[in-house]
């Protein structure tokens, strides 16, 4: 297991979930690790399961500036940067009349400008070659009720991973995308949902998935893996969907 042997990586919203397990994995494979949160508890679990392989840095992925001064931590850190997941992200779900600007500008923020600015900042940085991926959802292909603003972003975000190939290809950075569907991760216990409702949304969304289950956050670190490493060299501007054939139904 050695397919990121030497390669220095940046992991964002890696504290838990997918990124986390990404990390874990990446670890295995050899890679020098940095991952970002915001909840000091989450960071502070992180550091304690991941030990002192990994370094933890606290970053809002919805501030342009903080992406600039964690290109300058990562600067410090590894010299040069071969692998960017760009994972960090909120899934903040409502009918259309409750949404306001504020809200809607947050999301977009967290899951689309952010991540484009992170990338602007690491230009200097990356190393040649280098790999993006960027983490998508199934929401950006289909019509989830109270996903309007969550999937768009996420849309938005998927375009930029095509886009960005065009533009970085010639500089030895390949740009690809996962798109997860339903996954196990802490992410669908912030949505402030009761217990009883969180349940019945969660067995609703398992009716949905042909494979009549949620994925695992393993199961998205293999294909993020995959992405970053040498095996994918010949891929750019791609999207791989990982949800049980969710958006085939």
């Amino acid at each position: 297991m050695d397919r990121l042997q030497g390669k220095r990586a940046l992991i964002t919203g890696g504290t838990t979930g997918i990124g986390f397990e990404t990390a874990r994995q990446f670890l295995a494979e050899g890679a020098r690790v940095v991952i970002t949160g915001t909840n000091p508890a989450t960071i502070e679990e992180a550091r304690r399961q991941l030990g002192n392989a990994v370094l933890v840095v606290p970053s809002d992925a919805g501030d342009t500036a903080a992406q600039r001064a964690l290109a300058q931590t990562v600067a410090g850190a590894f010299g040069r940067l071969d692998i960017l997941v760009a994972n960090a992200g909120i899934a903040d779900l409502r009918p259309v009349e409750r949404w306001d600007e504020a809200g809607f500008d947050r999301s977009f923020a967290i899951n689309c400008k952010g991540p484009f600015f992170l990338v602007q900042a690491l230009l200097p940085v990356f190393a040649n070659p280098a790999a993006i991926v960027f983490t998508g959802s199934v929401n950006a292909h289909f019509g989830m009720p109270n996903t309007s603003v969550y999937g768009a972003s996420k849309a938005a975000l998927l375009s930029l991973a095509r886009t960005l190939t065009g533009e970085l290809v010639p500089r030895g950075i390949r740009v690809n995308a996962v798109s997860p569907g339903p996954v196990a991760t802490p992410l669908y216990g912030k949505l402030g949902l009761s217990k009883n409702d969180l349940d019945a949304a969660s067995a609703s969304l398992q009716n949905q998935v042909p494979m009549h289950r949620f994925g695992d956050p393993a199961e998205v670190a293999r294909a993020i893996v995959f992405l970053a490493s040498e095996e994918a060299a010949f891929t750019a501007g791609s999207e791989l969907v990982i949800d049980g054939g969710m958006s085939n139904a």
